[in-house]
């Protein structure tokens, strides 16, 4: 044996490398033990853990779609120079929508023209005007009316004079459908006119005109810029103001409604504001039996209406 080899059999080095154990992958961790209470810890933490998912957000489609079935789509017209020949050909403008900080030549000339017709116009955001249509809009959206409004001096004059005057106005309804269910039974109760305000106040559409089976196309409709000011001008007129509410302890069978009469209706979950309230001659409350405190605001209006043409005609 040679002296080399000798040597690497009497290495202390291989003498501790040819008595380790060769390593395995099992021990080259270690494994912890089992124990009743980690796994019971474990299950509750896994069973709190709640997964996260990310929230799905609906099609703009969608909400353009909804936005402008409530408006009406066939009398949406968009785009600065579409708007502007509205304007200038006098179509009734229901609504008109301008979008925050725009400018522009022709967006001047819109809003001059807008002040010169007496038109008022709201600032929106952009998102506003993408839900009511799908079209480059151009910052603006205006709503054309499907009738033609009129003066307050118009329903005025169309009252003849062996007839007294009956007129319903409406303190911030804003369901489409109870306004036009509420001008169908002002119209087959013989009233004069409508009068509603320029804000917060549903808009005439082709719901509501469906709901007042056709009423709304044969009633004279005014759109008041306040009605407070407007209800002043009747009240000068010799009209009382009657408000159909509940907060009071006079009951609608005691009021006199054979008098040139003003019926306020109130919105469907505040009533009359009490601005409008004050302004009120009389407070007429429909008597009520059930449990459930208040009606529909368009029942109510049509048993107020229709109490008017007791007193009137049912003698």
């Amino acid at each position: 044996m040679s002296d080399k080899k000798r040597y690497m059999e009497n290495s202390e080095f291989l003498k501790d490398k040819r008595e380790r154990k060769p390593r395995t992958e099992h021990q080259a961790v270690e494994q912890p033990q089992y124990s009743e209470a980690r796994d019971i810890n474990w299950e509750e933490r896994t069973r709190s853990a709640k997964p996260t998912f990310r929230k799905e957000s609906k099609p703009r489609r969608e909400g353009r779609s909804e936005e402008a079935k409530r408006v009406g789509e066939e009398n949406i017209v968009y785009g600065l120079r579409p708007v502007i020949e509205a304007v200038q050909t006098d179509k009734q403008i229901e609504k008109l929508y301008v979008r925050k900080g725009a400018e522009g030549g022709l967006m001047a000339e819109l809003k001059d023209l807008c002040y010169r017709s007496r038109i008022r116009y709201q600032e929106v955001p952009v998102e506003k005007l993408d839900r009511l249509t799908r079209g480059n809009h151009q910052g603006v959206v205006a709503v054309i009316a499907p009738i033609a409004y009129v003066e307050l001096e118009d329903i005025l004059d169309r009252i003849p004079e062996d007839e007294k005057a009956l007129i319903v106005v409406f303190d911030g309804v804003t369901d489409v459908r109870n306004f036009g269910a509420i001008a169908r039974s002002a119209e087959c109760a013989g009233a004069h006119g409508l009068i509603c305000p320029l804000k917060n106040s549903a808009p005439v559409n082709a719901d509501a005109i469906r709901s007042s089976a056709g009423a709304l196309t044969r009633i004279p409709v005014h759109r008041a810029g306040s009605i407070r000011n407007t209800l002043k001008t009747l009240s000068q007129q010799g009209m009382q103001i009657v408000a159909a509410t509940e907060k009071t302890d006079t009951l609608l069978f005691d009021a006199d409604l054979t008098k040139p009469t003003v019926i306020v209706m109130g919105n469907e979950e505040v009533g009359i504001s009490k601005e409008v309230l004050k302004l009120c001659d009389c407070k007429a409350a429909i008597p009520m039996v059930g449990a459930i405190e208040s009606l529909n605001v368009s029942a109510a209006a049509a048993i107020m209406l229709f109490e008017s043409v007791r007193q009137r005609y049912c003698k």
